[in-house]
């Protein structure tokens, strides 16, 4: 779940089958009671239905989590990072950056670092497409060192410079999901 009407939709299909949520958070429902194995498996054709599943394995559950504090923190926070992501990940998950690094490359086929890259890029994208802000302003809020930073980033992501996107804007952007 990555924005509030993912939470909404995954809260409506949990309320429909009688299920209260204590709390749906990004990533995360909270129960107050655990589900009967029937309850489960009618929740999870429920749920992918509208396109969510269920995670139940602490692997995935990990892999969940790093995904939904980068998509928060690019989305949400403007990437108000004040350490660098293995400390803010480590901040958070109270596990080994290495470990985590392993786990997520293993499982995703990708590192964190490039998964990281990827979704401020989908930020930028963002930004440029409502044409509120000048790149240099999108650079600043998302915590690049410089313009240039964003701009050799950016064309080394997409293969456009900022500019040349922002001038054929027929590129579409990518689901968050499909990072």
């Amino acid at each position: 779940m990555v924005c509030s009407r993912c939470k909404m939709v995954v809260k409506a299909v949990f309320e429909s089958m009688g299920i209260i949520p204590i709390s749906v958070e990004l990533g995360e429902v909270e129960l107050k009671n655990d589900i009967q194995e029937n309850q489960k498996t009618e929740l999870l054709k429920n749920l992918r239905a509208v396109g969510f599943d269920l995670i139940d394995d602490r692997k995935s559950k990990t892999i969940d989590k790093i995904k939904t504090l980068i998509i928060d923190l690019v989305q949400n926070k403007n990437n108000d990072l004040k350490t660098n992501l293995s400390e803010f990940l480590f901040q958070h998950l109270h596990q080994d950056y290495n470990t985590l690094s392993n786990l997520f490359s293993e499982v995703e086929n990708t590192t964190i670092e490039k998964y990281f890259i990827n979704q401020k890029i989908e930020k930028v994208k963002e930004l440029i497409m409502y044409d509120e802000l000048s790149l240099s302003q999108i650079a600043y809020s998302l915590n690049y060192s410089s313009v240039s930073h964003l701009s050799n980033q950016f064309k080394k992501v997409t293969g456009f410079s900022p500019t040349h996107f922002k001038n054929i804007k027929t590129i579409k952007r990518k689901q968050i999901e499909d990072l």
